[in-house]
């Protein structure tokens, strides 16, 4: 049996109608749609797609591209369409990690920015260590969560146990 799916793009759609749709379908059936973002936006998410689908028996057609997993040809360039996200994937991936080292080479530091300067940080275990001030004191002149000024305590009190 041949199965149409048609995707909608509006602000209330979530995926399951698109998981539902794809899971009505039974060994020898076929999924066709128009086009093959009506499927899946992502590249990755589409290939997934497909591949559950044929995991189960069934194939795939995209009307606009001419794929049909049906054939040698439409498998053929499904599988060249893999290919391409994972090189891309691999490309992105090295890009990320030349860009990260030579980042810290220049001598960056990668990551979320630190709230307190490291002499803030030892105003703040002075006005800790007085107990005289409270916390809600601390944190307003400190302008940090009560959260952050509770990890930076923790970070110096693991400092002294190593």
């Amino acid at each position: 049996m041949k199965i149409g799916y048609a995707g909608n793009s509006t602000v209330e759609q979530n995926l399951n109608l698109q998981t539902d749709a794809v899971d009505f379908c039974r060994n020898g059936d076929a999924l066709v749609v128009w086009k093959l973002d009506r499927l899946g936006r992502r590249l990755k998410h589409l290939i997934d797609t497909v591949n559950y689908l044929q995991a189960k028996g069934v194939e795939f057609v995209s009307l606009q591209e001419s794929v049909d997993t049906s054939t040698s040809g439409g498998k053929l360039v499904f599988h060249v369409f893999g290919a391409l996200a994972e090189f891309e994937r691999e490309l992105i991936r090295e890009r990320t990690i030349a860009g990260l080292k030579a980042a810290r080479d220049r001598g960056s530091r990668n990551g979320i920015p630190k709230k307190l300067t490291r002499q803030q940080e030892k105003i703040a275990k002075k006005l800790m260590d007085d107990r005289d001030t409270t916390v809600p004191e601390i944190i307003k002149t400190m302008r940090v969560s009560r959260s952050t000024l509770y990890r930076y305590q923790t970070k110096e009190t693991d400092k002294k146990r190593d």
